[in-house]
């Protein structure tokens, strides 16, 4: 999938080349570079003088470059070749990501120096417009480490490096582990030769740099921090180191819908090119019509995709016809140069078996020796809307079935990978043969006629048999209502509701018995007698405890019968108790998540996303009633001192009591938020003028004027307030808190230098 990938990608393609047409022989790199992939089809004849920048001996392939033309080279003998040699090489063009040159010979006729190294951005390697070039990059490594190519029976060294904020993957000719140390979060300059990393299909999806030796590498700052020396962090606390920069631009495809997912994804096809694309609509779209579709490149699981995608139908039916495909030309589509992932495919095979799930059904298919599965999604699976009926389709028939085609695995040269056929509808199954008359269920049926003449065994036989039936109804049932009860969980429904589907599970396994739940809060949910029937021969109850132990409440059933029903209450209430956990505990978890996402963890106070969530509501709000209202932009004065002098817990002690203050001084509906370390800002929807805001800003300095009582010190503190008004100063979020910012620092720097003020004195401490 990796640059190195071209390698790989040529099979045969010398006797390819004896085959071709003859052609006019090219002897200059700039010509060669200059023809196209339909030209290089062609084989053409080559031989040319070029200085060799990056190769591989073991490889038998090399980077070559003459001027601003260069160029892959693949085949020839082995030859230890350097960068800086002067080679001429002879052989015939061939298609690829951009054509390449399978060499039938290569000789060394000199040594000079290499050409000068490119210093392209990122967006200029990712756009191939460096291609086979010698470059110099900067940027921060990674990951270091040694990487073992079975295919060569080699280890060399892999490293991923961040150029513009952007992934690059750099492989290095080294073997030895000890040259690694130091590297990592290291800032460094790469000298090396660019090629793209591929997918399945052939198309770009990142950026590889080929290095020779060490010597190309230059540490320019080593990290300030040996990363093995960061502190532990648990793990449910990673996200807090999780930043991403997203500067992908949106781009506009067109082709024809081939299958489509409300809410989750469909694929547009055109000709030989096919893309997944994810979104969020839930628009209607008709398979076959020419659709446009808006959206953002990305990566999954190694494809080229599109995310976030908006579309439109054009309602005008251009259907794409499915080829016929057997299983070898899907699984190893890749290695004869394009593979056939996201395409529309048909293909044939025989049903092994039938699988119904809460989310899709599923065919095993078998086809030349090998297993895959045809797949039919129930978009409302975790609705209360009934699954279709399932269609039934006999073991042993053969079938065709037409669909998406989706693989494993992107590398096109891992050899050959499973892959599934993503069905539109049960229309696109297929009867081709119906299975041999002598099967499974005709032997049994042969089994059963020559059992009718038992007359005696056969009756009770029946009778057995619609018990059976009856139990394995009501066990589906049960199945059925506790896979909807957890699915619920998962689509956050509220928890009284599934609290009193859980107490409906029991009282049907109890045949009717009454059931309910009382939480820990006090709620009562479920079936309740208001006065419990004289016929009741017990309460029987069991506590919903949380895996820590705490109690979380006790569902309760009112049981009329002996000790048998009461020994499948015992169960039954365990089972549902143990449900009635998860749900709670799923519930408080995601109360917990959303609180954590919206309030600053120190202060308690909302954060900086909360801010931003009510400010555009503020402006939408405002604009409609051409209203206004007032920001505040708070710094507090001499919090480094703080810091500084009594420690981090003792700052963290100081926010908190300020956060404290400043809520007390505020009106009901006025919205305070922490942005970050000492700044906070206030959100004023009610308000008159720019005097309104002076009085609140006034109330917020006074709350300082109280020393702040710190562990075994007091704090004199003070905070430089700038205020900004909607739409006065800024009709936007940014314009507003660029106002309000400003309006601070003018603020801080009057209060201190034409004040006389000093920061230091700010902070006094006094011994206890």
């Amino acid at each position: 999938m990796k640059g190195w990938a071209r390698i790989l990608a040529v099979i045969a393609a010398g006797a390819a080349g004896a085959l071709a047409a003859p052609s006019q022989q090219l002897t200059t790199l700039s010509a060669i570079t200059a023809i196209s992939n339909a030209e290089a089809e062609r084989h053409m004849p080559v031989s040319f003088e070029a200085t060799v920048t990056y190769a591989r001996s073991y490889q038998t392939s090399l980077f070559v470059q003459d001027g601003d033309s260069s160029i892959y080279v693949s085949g020839g003998a082995e030859l230890n070749l350097v960068p800086g040699d002067l080679v001429l090489v002879n052989g015939t063009m061939h298609e690829s990501f951009r054509p390449y040159v399978l060499a039938t010979s290569i000789k060394q006729i000199g040594h000079g120096p290499l050409p000068a190294p490119l210093h392209p951005t990122f967006r200029e390697m990712v756009r191939a417009e460096t291609d086979c070039k010698l470059v110099t990059v900067q940027g921060v490594i990674q990951s270091a480490d040694l990487s073992f190519n079975p295919n060569f029976v080699k280890t060399t060294t892999s490293m991923r490096m961040l150029v513009d904020g952007a992934p690059v993957e750099v492989t290095l000719d080294n073997e030895d582990p000890g040259v690694l140390k130091g590297l990592l979060d290291a800032e460094v300059e790469i000298t090396g030769v660019v090629s793209g990393v591929f997918d399945n299909k052939m198309q770009q999806t990142g950026v590889f740099l080929h290095v020779q030796s060490m010597a190309d590498v230059k540490i320019l700052k080593r990290a300030s921090v040996d990363p093995w020396s960061l502190p532990v962090t648990p793990m449910d606390r990673i996200l807090t180191g999780y930043q991403i920069g997203d500067l992908s631009q949106r781009m506009h495809l067109h082709g024809t819908v081939t299958f489509y997912e409300p809410n989750v994804a469909l694929v547009l096809q055109d000709g030989l090119k096919s893309m997944w694309i994810t979104t969020n609509s839930a628009q209607p779209l008709q398979i076959g019509d020419l659709a446009d579709v808006i959206g953002f490149p990305d990566v999954q699981n190694g494809f080229l995709t599109l995310i976030n995608g908006e579309m439109k139908d054009s309602a005008v039916q251009s259907p794409i016809v499915p080829r016929l495909f057997t299983w070898r030309e899907l699984a190893g589509g890749g290695n004869a140069g394009r593979g056939h992932n996201f395409d529309l495919v048909s293909i044939d095979g025989q049903v092994v078996a039938e699988v119904r799930q809460a989310t899709q059904d599923e065919y095993v298919l078998a086809a030349d020796g090998h297993l895959f599965s045809a797949i039919l999604r129930h978009p409302g699976s975790v609705s209360r809307v009934p699954l279709p009926v399932m269609k039934q389709i006999p073991i042993g028939a053969h079938i065709r079935v037409t669909g998406i085609c989706m693989l494993a695995d992107a590398n096109p040269f891992n050899g050959d990978v499973p892959f599934n056929i993503l069905m539109r509808s049960y229309d696109d199954i297929a009867l081709v043969a119906s299975p041999p008359w002598l099967n499974v269920p005709h032997l049994i049926l042969l089994v059963s006629l020559l059992l009718v003449g038992f007359i005696v065994v056969g009756t009770r036989s029946w009778f057995i048999e619609r018990k059976m039936r009856r139990q394995t109804s009501n066990l589906a049932y049960l199945e059925q209502r506790r896979s909807r009860i957890l699915e619920a969980m998962n689509a956050l429904r509220p928890l009284a509701e599934i609290l009193e589907d859980i107490t409906e599970l029991v009282s049907f396994n109890l045949s009717g018995a009454a059931c309910w739940c009382q939480t820990a809060d006090g709620a009562t949910l479920g079936n309740r007698p208001p006065e419990l029937s004289s016929s009741a021969d017990a309460i029987m109850e069991s506590a919903i405890t949380a895996p820590t132990g705490s109690a979380l409440g006790k569902l309760n059933a009112a049981i009329c019968g002996g000790p048998a029903l009461r020994a499948r209450a015992r169960k039954v209430l365990s089972m549902a108790s143990g449900l009635a956990a998860l749900a709670i505990e799923t519930s408080r978890l995601h109360s917990d998540l959303v609180h954590r996402s919206e309030f600053d963890q120190l202060t308690d106070i909302q954060n900086r996303f909360s801010l931003e969530k009510y400010f555009e509501k503020l402006i939408e709000t405002a604009r409609q009633s051409a209203g206004v209202f007032g920001l505040l932009y708070i710094d507090l004065d001499g919090f480094k001192q703080v810091n500084d002098v009594y420690g981090h817990r003792t700052g963290d002690l100081y926010l908190q009591e300020v956060a404290l203050r400043m809520k007390r001084q505020l009106r009901p509906g006025d919205f305070l938020a922490r942005l970050g370390g000492d700044e906070f800002a206030v959100l004023v929807a009610h308000v008159r003028g720019r005097a309104d805001m002076e009085e609140i800003a006034s109330r917020l300095r006074a709350c300082f004027d109280k020393p702040f009582a710190g562990e075994g010190c007091e704090i004199y503190g003070s905070a430089s307030i700038g205020i900004a008004m909607y739409p006065e100063d800024g009709a936007s979020k940014d314009s507003l808190l660029s106002s309000a910012d400003a309006a601070m620092y003018v603020a801080k720097q009057t209060r201190l230098h034409g004040h006389g003020v000093n920061q230091a004195e700010l902070v006094r401490k006094e011994d206890r």
